[in-house]
């Protein structure tokens, strides 16, 4: 015990040494956690996956500083990954869960026209659409687009005529 306490610390008062034992436990902590929770997590990066990334990362670092217990810490860690992986298989198997939880993909340009309502309600100006026009068309002539959509996750996609 006494070996573990050297190696690991205890409180606040940490050297290097007991920091970087939490941080490299830590670190194998959240590759399992991250595994648990499924590739959603930094995959699709939906505001909930982002809740996920910033709440792991934040109480996590609590561990490895010593500002909290270590075994409550990792057990918060392990009922929020659950509850991510919850949420996921919701939004997974229920269409109105998933649009109450990541909303729905908005139409942002089409029939050759900027929809400016749209726009305002989604927080984009016209050159955020351009942009992810050249990014995902590959062109700037919207004379060859069809559709433009901010998507749940944020990112804006376009769709080119046929």
């Amino acid at each position: 015990m006494e070996l573990l306490i050297k190696i690991f610390g205890e409180g606040k008062d940490l050297n290097a040494l007991q920091m970087s034992s939490r941080g490299i436990v830590m670190f194998f902590i959240a590759l399992v956690l991250i595994r648990l929770s499924g590739r959603r997590s930094f995959g699709v990066r939906t505001p909930l996956d982002n809740i996920i990334t910033i709440s792991l990362g934040a109480i996590m670092s609590r561990a490895v500083v010593g500002a909290s217990a270590f075994v409550p810490v990792v057990v918060c860690c392990f009922v929020i990954v659950l509850l991510h992986r919850l949420f996921g298989w919701l939004i997974a198997h229920s269409k109105t869960f998933g649009r109450f939880i990541e909303g729905d993909k908005i139409v942002l340009f089409e029939d050759n026209a900027f929809k400016g309502e749209r726009m305002k309600d989604a927080l984009v100006c016209k050159e955020d659409v351009m942009q992810g026009v050249r990014k995902s068309a590959l062109t700037e002539d919207m004379n060859k687009i069809d559709k433009v959509y901010i998507e749940r996750n944020g990112e804006i996609s376009a769709i080119k005529k046929q």
